[in-house]
This record gives C-alpha cells, structure tokens and sequence, in this order.
C-alpha cells in the first residue's frame, strides 16, 4: 500500500468512528401533563363565558401576538371591526377554515396575503392598525378565540364570502351558510 492509501484509510476510519451512533441502554421517556390539566384553563374560560361577548371581555390580552395571529386579528380589524361580534369571529372563522384546507395556503398570513383573496391587502401589504384602539383590542381577543376554536360560529364550515352589497358570480355556485350583518358566509 503506498502513502496515499494509507491516507486514504486512515481518513475513512476517522470519518467512521464519528458517525458511529450511540446507542442508550434504557428508553428516555417524558411524562406528558395530565388532560385534564392542560385544557382546564380553556375549559374554564368557555364555561364562564354565557356569551361571545363575555368570552372576549375575559380573554387575557397575553403579551404580543405571534405573526400568525397577528395576520388573523388584521383580517378580522379590516374585515370585519365595525361589525358584531359573531360577524368578526366567522371572518376569522373563514380565514382558519382556508389555512386548515389544502386548496389554500396553510397559514393564517398565506391566506391573508394571498393575491386578490382580500380587497384591504394592497400590494402585499396590509394597512397601518391603529393597535391602542378598541376594535384592534377586540380583533385580538377574537383571532384567540377562532385559533382555539373556544366559541361556535354560524359561519363555521364557511370558506368564501362578500359584503351583501356585492354579488359576485362564484356566489351562485356556493352553499350559503350565514348572513351576519353585511357579510354571506358560503361553503
């Protein structure tokens, strides 16, 4: 064998002594928290709660959203801010429903950013949010709530839907679900 196969060899056993894997002689299991504990929280805020507006009045305002959260809440606030609260949630509700199905992204903000999906969406960019007002305050307690899938909707299987002022022509080929306020929610 001449050096450079030596070498060679040489290179190879060090290169296989490092990949070797290491094997561990007993399982390695972590407990997972009981249940009943993890959800006793959201339980309790859904059985406290007689109404969607108690829900949102009790919803902690936990810190920052996340970025995804945060696309849902700027749905409901340009969508859907001046309207009732059960209107806001189906918004949200059809922006969960769309991320959770395979004909559209699978985020709340590839939804929301998706080309011509929502008319306040203006050159992939969403509009300043007043965040100190009530309605953004409102928006956020809402995305909580449709992301947790803590309150019904009437809306709930809904994945299109419009103003009532306007009639578009994907309209007639979709099952309308709801009508809340100036929005059909459609199936």
């Amino acid at each position: 064998m001449g050096a450079k196969a030596t070498e060679d060899a040489t290179s190879q056993a060090q290169f296989t002594e490092e990949v070797v894997p290491v094997f561990v002689e007993k399982a390695v299991v972590q407990e997972l928290p009981d249940q009943s504990e993890a959800n006793s929280e959201t339980q309790d805020e859904e059985q406290q709660a007689g109404s969607l507006r108690e829900l949102v009045d009790t919803m902690p305002a936990a810190g920052q959203l996340s970025d995804e959260l945060q696309c849902l809440a700027g749905a409901i606030y340009f969508e859907s801010r001046g309207e009732p609260l059960e209107g806001q949630l189906a918004v949200a509700q059809v922006v969960v429903n769309r991320a959770e199905d395979g004909r559209w992204p699978s985020s709340y903000c590839g939804v929301v950013y998706q080309r011509a999906q929502f008319s306040f969406v203006k050159n992939g960019r969403m509009p300043h949010i007043r965040t100190g007002s009530k309605a953004w305050k409102r928006a956020e307690a809402i995305a909580r709530i449709a992301h947790r899938g803590l309150w019904d909707s009437s809306a709930q299987d809904a994945v299109y839907f419009h103003a009532r002022y306007v009639r578009p022509s994907w309209s007639r080929r979709k099952v309308a679900l709801a009508t809340i306020d100036t929005h059909i929610f459609y199936r």
